[in-house]
């Protein structure tokens, strides 16, 4: 009964909660000058993925991005709540079915689309770089922007990703790097300068 509730419903309460929480908070925004159409691989934690909702709506008016979503129960609640905030999925990680996602992921790219990851999901260790997000870089030649967020007040989760929820009334800080390429860096030298990146905005 309540499996089913949750597969149902969860995605409505959640988003509820979520324009509330953003409705009552002062919003900052830090975002770069250079919005130009050209697409580019959003990267976020997965503690932090909340927030990259109004993130990315407030820096690209009439962009469209794909975000990738894993393939499990929680993906799916996922994938239904971002779907509502115009937000929309390629199912899988790169740990499970890494080269069909990873495929769906260039293609979206090439297609004119944003792509979104988190280089630590979906199972961590928190703040890790996996290999996938420069994997999807460099053969794709797209750029990354890195996203963070930091509010005042939050809850914060005991699980691996010690997930961030904002507490209303609060202010939040919204991030956004200027896009930078790894192009032409070996594979460690890439992660460690996304990893120096983020790493710039987050919270403890």
């Amino acid at each position: 009964m309540w499996k089913k509730f949750k597969r149902n419903f969860a995605h409505y309460i959640l988003y509820f909660i979520v324009k509330f929480i953003y409705m009552t908070n002062k919003k900052v925004y830090h975002h770069p000058n250079d919005k130009n159409l050209e697409p580019f691989i959003v990267c976020m934690w997965h503690g932090d993925l909340l927030g990259q909702i109004f993130n990315y709506h407030a820096f690209r008016d009439n962009g469209t991005v794909k975000a990738m979503v894993s393939e499990n129960r929680d993906g799916e609640t996922i994938t239904r709540l971002a779907a509502m905030f115009k937000i929309w999925a390629i199912r899988g990680s790169s740990s499970k079915g890494g080269a069909k996602v990873l495929i769906s992921a260039l293609k979206e790219l090439k297609m004119g689309n944003d792509v979104a990851i988190s280089p630590d999901g979906p199972r961590g260790p928190r703040y890790s770089i996996a290999d996938g997000i420069v994997v999807v870089a460099q053969k794709s030649a797209k750029k990354i922007r890195c996203f963070n967020t930091v509010p005042t007040k939050y809850w914060q989760f005991k699980s691996w990703d010690k997930f961030i929820i904002p507490k209303p009334f609060g202010r939040i800080d919204f991030y956004i790097s200027e896009a930078f390429s790894v192009e032409n860096l070996e594979l460690n030298e890439a992660k460690a300068l996304i990893k120096d990146k983020m790493m710039k905005h987050s919270l403890a």
